[in-house]
């Protein structure tokens, strides 16, 4: 099937009371006939619910539908898209061990890697696309590569195949933020990466409703028990383990996860994701040509643009455009701010993926916690806008930002 058509219909159970859509089992804890089936529930001996901080049928809809999306073995939707990065990680890292990660992250990543070094994981940080350092940077400690397919907000663009091969000729697995381009626009498993992110409260779940995010795992890495050894316990589970252990473990005893509301909402969004993106995609692509063209005092970043330096990956990897943000460099954070307040259709919002197009002020917001080095490497400075595109009608933009521009 083609990708709308899977949108609505890939990994779907139909209900047996001929509901069209998942019902929302808006339960915290499920009823089991005899005192015996509960047991094998908590036991895994059998299949059924008990507890929504375990799994619940809505969410697990959700979970499914994602995971045939992927192309994977299996999901777990958790509570934030960080909920599910620090899921991914603390199944495989240890105390002591290491992850390799572009520098070039989304703020809120770089929070949470800078949190696990208090409990001994070290992040070593490189350039990404940069192979030599990437190399380099491997050690006997190294337990998994972290890299996000277009970078937030520095919109570099990560070549996955290479870096996966480099990943796995290290046996090592590559963890791989797919959110801003999502399955619409790049299959990360299909590419190689062997667990795909997706902050599911952004482009998947599309109206600013509802904190979620959802690991999706390959099922093809083959682990070494002995180097990642909180696995051994759940070796008999074969290529499941992985899941398996989240969901005995760290998932399931950190309480990280998803509101079966939220999945329902997430379901919702899901279904028009393809339509959402391609206007996305269309509008960020016209909006940024038609600034760089008309405005030489503005530095516009895009890697649809062929002065981006990550166009010709771009253009090799995703068939269906180039992603909804660009990025924006207007000379001072006075007037990055000015810009902002002009504007009369965006939203100053710290989120991307709206339906209606989002501004926010990195340097002074999703950033502001990162080192000067570490904004810098993250595309980050104090001039920079950037602008999650709606799906406005693109001249009502050009128009808003024209006169906005004006104003400076």
């Amino acid at each position: 099937m083609n990708i709308n058509t899977e949108l609505l219909h890939a990994g779907v159970v139909r209900d047996a009371n001929g509901a069209t859509f998942t019902p929302i089992y808006q339960n915290s804890a499920f009823a089991q006939d005899t005192a015996e089936q509960m047991e094998k529930i908590f036991e895994n001996k059998a299949m059924g619910y008990c507890y929504t901080r375990v799994a619940n049928p809505t969410v697990t809809a959700f979970e499914n539908r994602i995971t045939k999306l992927e192309g994977g073995m299996a999901s777990i939707a958790c509570s934030s898209g960080m909920a599910a990065i620090m899921n991914a990680v603390l199944g495989l890292v240890r105390s002591g061990e290491e992850i390799i990660s572009s520098a070039s992250l989304y703020g809120g990543t770089i929070d949470l890697f800078r949190d696990l070094e208090e409990y001994g994981i070290t992040t070593r940080y490189v350039k990404n696309n940069d192979w030599e350092a990437i190399e380099a940077a491997f050690n006997e400690k190294t337990r998994a590569v972290f890299a996000e397919t277009i970078g937030n907000p520095c919109l570099d663009v990560t070549d996955v195949e290479r870096l996966a091969e480099i990943a796995h000729a290290h046996q090592v697995p590559l963890i791989l933020d797919n959110t801003t381009a999502t399955v619409y626009l790049f299959q990360g498993l299909v590419h190689g990466a062997d667990i795909v992110i997706n902050s599911s409260s952004k482009y998947i779940n599309g109206n600013s409703n509802s904190i979620s995010g959802v690991l999706t795992y390959s099922g093809s890495f083959r682990f070494d028990l002995e180097k990642y050894g909180g696995l051994s316990s759940y070796k008999q589970y074969g290529p499941m383990a992985y899941i398996a252990k989240l969901r005995n473990s760290f998932f399931r005893d950190s309480g990280a996860c998803l509101a079966p509301m939220n999945a329902y909402l997430n379901q919702l969004g899901l279904e028009t994701l393809g339509l959402r993106m391609q206007r996305q995609c269309e509008n960020a692509f016209e909006l940024a040509g038609w600034i760089d063209q008309n405005y030489t005092d503005i530095t516009v970043n895009y890697p649809g643009l062929v002065s981006s330096p990550w166009h010709e990956i771009a253009d090799r990897q995703f068939t269906k455009g180039y992603g909804g943000i660009l990025t924006l460099r207007l000379g001072s954070k006075e007037r990055a701010f000015r810009f902002m307040n002009a504007l009369q259709i965006p939203y100053i919002v710290s989120n991307i993926g709206d339906t209606k197009t989002l501004v926010i002020h990195p340097a002074s917001t999703i950033a502001l916690h990162s080192t000067q080095e570490e904004r810098e490497a993250a595309g980050v400075y104090e001039d920079l806008v950037r602008v999650s595109v709606g799906i406005e009608d693109v001249e009502d933009l050009k128009e808003d930002f024209a006169q906005a521009i004006a104003q400076l």
